[in-house]
């Protein structure tokens, strides 16, 4: 690909996630995508051969964003006398990371499209949270090894400290049309979910 169509295929990408995101995917047609890209329809064929693969693509190529988090929740030094704050730490930036408007907005039109494309969804989550979720009880049983928790079963803890974290922030802004917390409403969540973590698994 050339650097032209290159940049031809990257306005057409971001004109296709804006609108995907504003509309749906039953409201967004290839028209408005080109018109917002400034291209013609053809050449939106040209690099996507329907709607359904550029929807595709969209939604899958955010999975490359999680590489931070994936190193992030392996990144917990093992110290008992700083284990809640290293929590709370962990807490607080993966709040801030999956409470923003445009991954509650994805995560809304993934999940209003699943059953029409299910292997989409499927592989948003496998590629995406899942892997968060998977290197998290990876370092709960390290840090289980090292004596500083103590999970007999590393994913549902993992599983657990999430959705102590995530239950009230996420849900709110699902149903409400978009995150609307404050800094220190999420520094409360962080908070409250990592102590009641410890108090199950310290």
């Amino acid at each position: 690909m050339d650097s032209r169509s290159a940049l031809k295929h990257q306005a057409i990408l971001d004109a296709a996630s804006t609108v995907f995101l504003d509309k749906g995917y039953a409201g967004t047609s290839m028209d408005d995508i080109a018109k917002l890209a400034a291209v013609s329809k053809q050449t939106v064929y040209k690099h996507f051969a329907d709607k359904e693969k550029l929807f595709a693509e969209i939604v899958l190529a955010t999975t490359d964003r999680i590489e931070a988090m994936v190193d992030l929740v392996a990144d917990v030094p093992a110290d008992a006398d700083a284990l809640d704050g290293n929590l709370t730490r962990l807490a607080r930036r993966l709040l801030a990371a999956l409470t923003q408007p445009e991954v509650i907005q994805l995560r809304r039109l993934v999940i209003a499209n699943a059953d029409a494309f299910p292997g989409l969804g499927a592989a948003w989550y496998e590629q995406g949270f899942e892997r968060v979720l998977t290197n998290l009880a990876a370092t709960f049983r390290r840090l289980t090894d090292q004596g500083l928790l103590r999970t007999g079963d590393p994913m549902l803890a993992a599983h657990h400290f999430a959705g102590l974290l995530l239950w009230i922030p996420v849900n709110q802004a699902m149903f409400h049309g978009g995150a609307r917390h404050s800094e220190a409403e999420l520094d409360r969540c962080a908070e409250a979910g990592v102590r009641a973590f410890l108090a199950a698994y310290g």
